[in-house]
């Protein structure tokens, strides 16, 4: 059996732990880079897959505008968590634990615990897929795999920060590699995307599909897991140091994201001019395509990527789970008996023989229930004085922010309302 720690209660702000930041010298942004580039692996999930195939092969370019618009809207809602582990020196859920009741707290958590159940469904899935579409694996066997990979991804965190952020980029970067690969010989139609950036849609199912873009874009164990990764790694005892933190992290989250947008973007674009009106809404169609008109190459680099993104996103949702349990409970559990916890409900999905694609859509679903419950805290905290210090949000990037997440809340709920109906 295992043990569970308790943790005394930390303070509101925590600043002298690791290491002054001393903007004095040259070269001091580079060491703050890298919390963003964990979570931005949230958006180049396999999720993310499906959905960009289906609009690119459904509706050519028409939805190119949606991916730009997501995008944005990601950058707001990382920046904004990233600030909150900043200023707070507390991760969103510890936020929470502090500042609201204990009843609330308790809710949260529980909500919080089947969105990482979810996420690592979709990831787990994702990464079997793709070992079946290379090495023709049983899918149980591909899930049990991914598991035990994003689990070893894990035990180099154990290393330091810096190891796992490093091994994240290089699966994202295997993840571009292919991706750039696809485009450059897909022949995409440059005028086709420029047209593709004004908003509009083709009937009431590119609305729906728009709205599952838009609103599964911002996952919730992104939002948890930034503000962590900022809180522990980033710390300042002045006023002159939080300033340069801050710098960093706008350069750390903009560069981040407008990666992961240029992915889903590419996605898009060769399920566009490679797949374009043969409404594949299935990776593994979407690899079957890729083949018969881009070739073996073409679509053993999209595996290969969808690979990455299935061991890379199980790992840091995982992570994530982590992060949820310390800070709602300020209680830690083993990293083994925590991945075991959030990997039987995928391993259960793929022994019963679920429809691969049917489980992702599934549990998008489920991740979309628990997207008000992180991104309002949030919006309402980075909009505190008192949480924020100096760091509060000013009033426009409030007002940006409550925008964003209620766009992405209203579409979430038109997602699911047509998903049930």
């Amino acid at each position: 059996m295992f043990q569970t720690k308790r943790y005394a209660a930390p303070p509101t702000r925590r600043r002298s732990v690791d290491a002054e930041v001393t903007p004095a010298r040259p070269g001091r942004i580079w060491p703050l880079l890298g919390p963003a580039f964990v979570t931005a692996v949230a958006y180049v999930d396999p999720g993310n897959f499906a959905t960009n195939i289906a609009a690119g092969s459904g509706y050519g370019y028409l939805l190119v505008w949606v991916v730009v618009v997501s995008n944005i809207m990601a950058m707001l809602i990382q920046y904004l968590s990233a600030k909150a582990g900043v200023a707070s020196g507390l991760s969103l859920p510890a936020l929470c634990r502090e500042h609201l009741p204990r009843p609330v707290v308790k809710g949260l958590w529980g909500q919080a615990e089947l969105v990482a159940i979810a996420t690592d469904l979709a990831e787990v899935v994702g990464g079997a897929l793709a070992l079946k579409l290379l090495f023709d694996l049983p899918l149980l066997v591909g899930g049990t795999i991914t598991a035990v990979v994003a689990f070893a991804l894990l035990a180099v965190k154990g290393a330091g920060h810096r190891h796992f952020e490093t091994v994240i980029i290089g699966l994202l970067g295997v993840i571009l590699v292919g991706f750039v690969y696809d485009i450059a010989i897909s022949g995409v139609d440059a005028m086709a995307v420029l047209d593709g950036t004004l908003p509009r849609f083709d009937g009431i199912d590119s609305v729906v599909l728009a709205a599952g873009m838009l609103g599964a874009t911002v996952m919730p164990h992104a939002i948890y897991l930034h503000s962590a990764l900022t809180s522990e790694r980033l710390h300042a005892r002045t006023e002159e140091a939080r300033r340069t933190v801050m710098r960093g992290q706008r350069i750390d989250v903009v560069t981040a994201m407008t990666i992961a947008g240029l992915m889903n973007l590419s996605l898009l674009l060769v399920a566009a001019s490679a797949l374009a009106g043969r409404g594949i809404d299935t990776i593994e169609g979407a690899y079957a395509g890729l083949g018969e008109t881009l070739g073996t190459g073409a679509a053993l680099l999209f595996a290969l990527g969808l690979l990455a993104s299935g061991f890379a996103s199980s790992s840091v949702g995982t992570l994530s789970g982590q992060v949820v349990m310390e800070g709602f409970l300020r209680r830690r559990i083993p990293l083994v008996v925590r991945r075991l916890v959030t990997l039987l409900p995928a391993v259960v999905v793929l022994a019963l023989g679920v429809d691969p694609t049917a489980a992702l859509v599934a549990s998008q679903v489920v991740l979309s229930f628990g997207i008000p419950f992180a991104l309002v805290p949030l919006v309402w905290f980075t909009a505190r004085r008192d949480v924020m210090g100096s760091l509060v949000n000013r009033r426009v990037t409030t007002v940006a922010g409550v925008a964003a997440a209620g766009a992405i809340i209203v579409l979430n709920v038109v997602l699911l309302v047509q998903l049930v109906t």
